[in-house]
């Protein structure tokens, strides 16, 4: 194997000594006598400089990936389409636009840069994102001999030098005021949930159920899945018709609505998105339901203004409640649900596996979920989210995790988005796109290794201070 050759066919450059040994999985090659080394480079902020360096780097980080890890790294030819890659069928290609871009993405090569590098269009994923996470995540330059680590160093580091710094993300979380105050939660919100419905339609069930589904089987469809969640959640608060429940960041309204028409209660939900109250409240409208549910743009530190309640759900906003105000959050359901009623609290949680997510809702060293996705989201063990329950007054009836299901849950959002992607660019655009793939595909990755988990956990208010809530001798669900 040669050097691949530079514009117009000519050497890449004079000055570079080339190394073509192979990754092990590879097969041999003949080796060309190395040309010497500069001591000094002289030309680094040339394009066929560049061009020649990325060309040189780009073999070097293969051979630092893991073998049959599913992922190669590409460099895209500028002007023929022919990239410098490694070989075999990997699960996912991570494509790097030009030097410029590789640069950029070695300066500094950590989480964020990857992810976004990828947001910001410098680096394409054809394929799974999850292998290619999953691999990259796995790179290791011990893998590398000597010789080829110094030159990643030294290369890289020109290169990073010469590429100039990235174009700042167009869509970047920005919040000011004192952290989950209801002024900044609502900020944080809709930060998230206003993209657009048009964005979400493309890719949820037909319900538009933004939470972990309940499936019966790894190819159940989606829509089942979620229905299945929706209705163990109303079996698990034993709904009866005429009660009434009040759902405690209420999304699009799917729980509410489903709610209200399969067990005939009187539904209430409550988001800090107008979008997603509208939209509600518009469904409801269009199956006659419109005096059996509702949706309002209220805090849930303001619940007490809607009344006393049967029951009360909250699915998937735990999230954005954070540890300061876990306390806070416990009080306002026990404050509107009535004497020996029922809550389920339906979150994610921090997991037991490693510690790649800390408790700000991102990997550990990275703080891309936080800028572009979910800022203010906050991760707790599930041990102290029951701890505080209890101490706001609450008993604890059931605990169950649901991690597997999100996994599948997630594995099924990436898959409609990917196959709806061109509508889903024109309806958001291409920044907003690429962030949900990236982070949906990342957060599947988390569930399945068990650094994240997903609990449903009921809980009930007792009679009184002397008699506990009344208990089944078994689960009626």
């Amino acid at each position: 194997m040669t050097a691949p050759a530079g514009p117009a066919g000519s050497a890449p450059t004079a000055d570079i000594e080339v190394d073509v040994r192979q990754p092990s999985d590879q097969r041999p090659v003949a080796s060309p006598a190395p040309v010497r080394e500069p001591e000094k480079a002289t030309a680094a902020a040339t394009p066929d400089r560049r061009l020649a360096l990325a060309r040189h780097i780009v073999p070097i980080l293969n051979r630092a990936l893991p073998r049959n890890g599913g992922l190669t790294v590409e460099l895209a030819e500028p002007g023929s389409g022919v990239p410098v890659m490694g070989s075999g069928a990997p699960r996912s290609r991570a494509i790097v636009r030009d030097p410029d871009a590789l640069g950029r993405l070695l300066s500094p090569p950590v989480p964020d840069t990857f992810g976004e590098a990828y947001v910001r269009g410098d680096l394409e994923i054809e394929g799974d994102v999850r292998s290619a996470i999953q691999a990259a995540d796995a790179i290791d330059l011990r893998r590398l001999g000597p010789t080829d680590a110094r030159r990643a160093a030294r290369w890289g580091f020109e290169l990073a030098q010469a590429s100039g710094r990235p174009t700042a993300a167009g869509r970047v979380a920005a919040l000011t005021g004192k952290r989950h105050s209801p002024a900044r939660d609502m900020a944080a919100i809709r930060s998230h949930y206003d993209v657009g419905n048009d964005f979400y339609a493309l890719w949820l069930d037909h319900r538009m159920t933004y939470s972990c589904a309940y499936f019966a089987s790894h190819d159940q469809p989606l829509d089942a899945a979620q229905d299945a969640k929706l209705e163990l959640i109303c079996r698990k608060l034993d709904l009866r018709t005429g009660q009434r429940l009040l759902d405690i960041g209420c999304g699009w309204g799917s729980l509410i609505n489903y709610a209200a028409d399969r067990h005939g209660v009187d539904a209430v939900g409550v988001t800090l998105s107008e979008q997603q109250a509208s939209l509600a409240n518009a469904r409801a409208d269009a199956i006659g339901l419109g005096d059996r549910s509702r949706a309002e743009v209220l805090d849930y530190r303001a619940a007490a203004t809607l009344g006393e309640f049967d029951a009360v759900a909250s699915v998937g906003m735990f999230e954005h409640v954070g540890r300061a105000n876990l306390a806070a959050y416990f009080a306002a359901a026990y404050g509107v649900v009535k004497p020996g009623g029922l809550f389920l609290s339906h979150g994610i949680a921090s997991g037991r596996g490693r510690a790649a997510f800390s408790e700000r809702l991102r990997p550990g060293t990275s703080h891309f979920v936080e800028r572009h996705v979910f800022p203010d989201g906050e991760l707790l063990p599930i041990e102290e989210t029951i701890r505080v329950a209890r101490a706001a007054g609450f008993e604890v009836l059931d605990v169950q995790s649901l991690q597997p299901h999100y996994a599948l849950t997630l594995a099924a959002w990436v898959k409609a988005l990917e196959l709806n992607w061109t509508k889903a660019v024109a309806r958001s655009n291409d920044e907003i796109a690429r962030t949900w793939r990236l982070y949906m595909s990342a957060a599947r990755l988390g569930f399945e290794r068990g650094e994240l988990d997903v609990f449903q956990v009921l809980f009930a208010r007792p009679l009184d201070k002397q008699r506990p809530a009344p208990r089944a001798l078994r689960p009626w669900w």
